[in-house]
């Protein structure tokens, strides 16, 4: 199958899953597992159920620059825009009528949850990343592949095998068992030595986190990650035989993304609760987890010179910050931005950007631009910093 073929079946049934996807689970606070309300003494402030608002103006943005991002974005096929701010909603933005709290498809944006959930899990001491796989993949043992660490499979590393067809068609979207699927995949490369966007290498941490915690990664994330957040609206996805999708499959609103993008700018804390430590946070975005790709640290996005090389999206396209070329040395991923921005990403530019050193979270939710340059990582993130006074 031709790869633009590929893209569109995988794009549609991602988002036909999305669509057909229940409701949120209800997240109630209780006593050991709500978020802080935002006049919390205890840490910063964080929203409660609701989001503290402030003027763009007091928080530093121009009113008129956010308008005619709105106009811009909004002729984007975005669905929906926010800015946020220490902790505080400036900016919010929905278009051609889509609900406040509408949950839509995040789909590669999944990955970085995953990082999130691997993390905890190594808090609490259930795994560690330099951990073989094939201690939680019976599969792996005795194999070429009982050399790959999770640290290997969350930096794209790890030398599992990959091609166009295999994890865009087989994998994303005709195997009933994804997990299953992927772990039975071959091992072409010693880990370390190829880098690829390997959705079905990620997938295979289902395995990992299920056999580590106990429990499948999607209530692992409720309960961990999701409810302390008060994440009302977000799903996360399954295949056909109940594994949780760890490559894609998040299906979230907007604010709920900024909770996410304002919990990792907080090097994990949520007003008074750690739910992932500092040194993790640190880990997966604090700088390139290989010599091979400058831009990738564990399943997130970076901003370190060197060689950068992209998601090959499901569109086929060569999309800045996301194509499938290599870049020159000595390049960053968004040139425009601090060095210690960091980014979520997913099909059909899906991006939550964490600016740590200007103290902002940016969102931006839709379906694929018309123009194949508009909304690069670099073009969102230095459009939104550029609105300030």
């Amino acid at each position: 199958m031709p790869l633009n073929r590929v893209a569109s079946a995988l794009a549609l049934a991602l988002a036909l899953a999305a669509c057909s996807a229940p409701d949120a689970p209800e997240i109630t606070s209780s006593q050991d597992t709500a978020s802080p309300s935002s006049d919390t003494p205890t840490g910063p402030p964080v929203p409660g159920s609701e989001w503290d608002r402030t003027a763009p103006a007091d928080a530093g943005f121009d009113p008129d620059a956010l308008a005619r991002l709105d106009r811009r974005f909004g002729s984007q096929r975005t669905n929906c825009f926010a800015v946020v701010r220490d902790g505080e909603l400036v900016h919010f933005t929905t278009f051609d009528g889509e609900a406040p709290d509408a949950m839509g498809p995040a789909f590669s944006v999944t990955k970085s949850f995953t990082s999130v959930l691997v993390g905890i899990a190594a808090d609490q001491g259930l795994l560690d990343l330099d951990d073989r796989a094939a201690r939680y993949i019976p599969a792996w043992r005795d194999t070429p592949a009982g050399a790959v660490t999770i640290r290997d499979l969350l930096a794209n590393v790890s030398g599992r095998h990959w091609d166009v067809e295999t994890d865009y068609q087989e994998m994303a979207l005709q195997a009933r068992d994804k997990t299953a699927f992927a772990v039975g995949l071959s091992q072409d490369a010693a880990p370390g030595t190829v880098w690829h966007y390997n959705n079905a290498a990620i997938q295979t941490l289902e395995a990992v986190l299920s056999a580590a915690t106990g429990e499948e990664p999607a209530e692992y994330a409720r309960q961990h990650l999701l409810r302390p957040l008060q994440m009302s609206r977000t799903y996360w996805g399954t295949d056909r035989a109940g594994n949780t999708t760890t490559y894609a499959g998040v299906n979230a609103s907007c604010l709920d993304l900024a909770r996410f993008g304002l919990m990792m700018m907080r090097d994990g804390a949520w007003g008074d609760q750690q739910i992932v430590s500092a040194d993790y946070v640190e880990e997966a975005t604090g700088g390139s987890s290989s010599d091979l790709n400058a831009a990738y640290g564990l399943l997130w996005w970076v901003n370190r010179k060197g060689t950068v090389l992209g998601a090959l999206p499901a569109t086929g396209a060569e999309e800045p910050g996301t194509g499938g070329a290599t870049r020159p040395a000595a390049r960053r991923l968004a040139p425009q931005a601090p060095r210690d921005a960091f980014w979520a990403l997913g099909l059909g530019k899906q991006i939550v950007a964490v600016i740590p050193s200007e103290g902002i979270v940016a969102v931006r939710m839709g379906t694929t631009p018309d123009d194949p340059d508009a909304l690069s990582p670099d073009d969102f993130t230095s459009a939104v910093l550029d609105a300030q006074r």
